[in-house]
C-alpha cells in the first residue's frame, strides 16, 4: 500500500531510554495499535475533549462545561465497546459530521518520535506487520492522509470490519481475529497503549506484549502495570538478539 502524502511531523523526542531486547527469531507477526501507539494521542484527546464539546455547545446553545458533562455521560454508557470508537454512531448520536470536524484540527495528527525508524527496522525482519486498531476505517483513512505509515503494513485491520465487530478489549476479539488473520499467539509481538486491550491479549496467550507509557505527549505518563514499557520507539531499534 502506498501513502499519498508526506509524513506528518513527529512528536518531540523523549529522553534517553534503555533498549528493549526482542528476539526476532521468535516473532512471526507484529500487531501494532495506531492511536496512542504509532500516533500521538494528543490529536484524539484534543478533538473529543476540547474541539467537539465547543461545537456541540454552539449547536445546542449551552455552555462548554455543560457540553463536556453531557458528552462524558454519553461516553460512560458505551466506553470500551465498539460504539465508543464508531464514527457512524457519533454522527447519528450527535447529529454532527465527525470526520468533517476532525479535518478542522487534522494538523494535530502526528507520528510519535522514532516510529518510522522502528517501522523501517522491522521491514527487514522475517515477520508479518499488521495494524490492529479500534479506530473506524474512516478515521484510519484520515490519519493516513496526514501520517504516511500505511505502506509499512502487510494488512490494516479495524475492529469495525464486518468479520470482527467488537472492540479489542472485549471478550472474543482475538478469536474473531483468528478467523481473518492466521497467527500463532506464542510468536506474536503486540504493542498498544490501552491496558485493557493488553490484558485481553494476554488472556488469549499473546506472548510478547509492550505498553506505551505516554500515549499523549502533552499529558502525564500512565501506569503500564506489569507490562514492559516503551518510553520511546528508539528503544526497539537497537539490534536485538
Amino acid at each position: 500500500m502506498k501513502p499519498s502524502t508526506p509524513s506528518a511531523k513527529a512528536t518531540p523526542s523523549a529522553k534517553a531510554t534503555p533498549p528493549i531486547t526482542i528476539n526476532w527469531d521468535e516473532i512471526q507477526t507484529v500487531f501494532l495499535d495506531m492511536d496512542g501507539t504509532l500516533l500521538d494521542l494528543h490529536f484524539d484527546n484534543h478533538f473529543w475533549l476540547e474541539h467537539l464539546p465547543i461545537h456541540y455547545a454552539n449547536k445546542h446553545d449551552i455552555s462548554v462545561d455543560q457540553a463536556k458533562a453531557d458528552f462524558g455521560e454519553m461516553c460512560s454508557h458505551i466506553e470500551g465497546t465498539l460504539d465508543w470508537y464508531c464514527i457512524d454512531y457519533w454522527n447519528k448520536k450527535l447529529d454532527m459530521d465527525i470526520i468533517a470536524m476532525k479535518r478542522l484540527v487534522s494538523n494535530k495528527i502526528a507520528i510519535r518520535t522514532h516510529v518510522e525508524t522502528f517501522l523501517k527496522h522491522i521491514e527487514k525482519k522475517a515477520c508479518r506487520v499488521v495494524l490492529l486498531t479500534n479506530a473506524h476505517r474512516k478515521t484510519v483513512e484520515l490519519k493516513f492522509e496526514h501520517a504516511s505509515i500505511e505502506s509499512y503494513f502487510d494488512r490494516v485491520i479495524t475492529a469495525h470490519d464486518p468479520e470482527i465487530g467488537i472492540a479489542k478489549e472485549e471478550d472474543g476479539f482475538w478469536d474473531k481475529l483468528h478467523n481473518v488473520e492466521s497467527f500463532d499467539p506464542q510468536n506474536c509481538l503486540f504493542i498498544d497503549d490501552n491496558m485493557s486491550v493488553l490484558q485481553a491479549a494476554e488472556h488469549h496467550g499473546i506472548a510478547h506484549l509492550l505498553a506505551i507509557r505516554q500515549p499523549d505527549s502533552q499529558q502525564t505518563p500512565k501506569d503500564t502495570q506489569h507490562y514492559t514499557t516503551i518510553e520511546c520507539f528508539s528503544q526497539l531499534v537497537a539490534e536485538s538478539v
